[in-house]
């Protein structure tokens, strides 16, 4: 059976919101918030890729103090910047 669109979301929204450390609860959820419905089907893969990465990883990648990988770089630069706006505590 496929999941549709609608389960699909709602799947990527709690996984934003439940992470395994407050920052991240708070960066991908806020983002995911205002942005996930927007995103086209490719998008959403790569963002479901990058959900599957570890917390520490994801925070030191969006609060800048790492690099991410190539494939994630411009999804990641997206997020940091909201949280930066939001004030969400991600470096910039």
């Amino acid at each position: 059976m496929s999941e549709t669109t609608e389960t699909r979301l709602k799947r990527l929204h709690m996984r934003s919101w439940r992470r395994g450390i407050k920052e991240m609860d708070l960066i991908l959820g806020g983002w995911s918030d205002e942005k996930l419905k927007t995103l086209p089907a490719e998008r959403l893969d790569l963002y479901e890729d990058m959900l599957n990465e570890n917390d520490q990883d994801l925070y030191r990648w969006v609060s800048g103090q790492e690099a991410p990988p190539d494939r994630f770089a411009p999804l990641i630069e997206e997020i940091a910047a909201h949280a930066r706006v939001l004030g969400r505590g991600a470096a910039g």
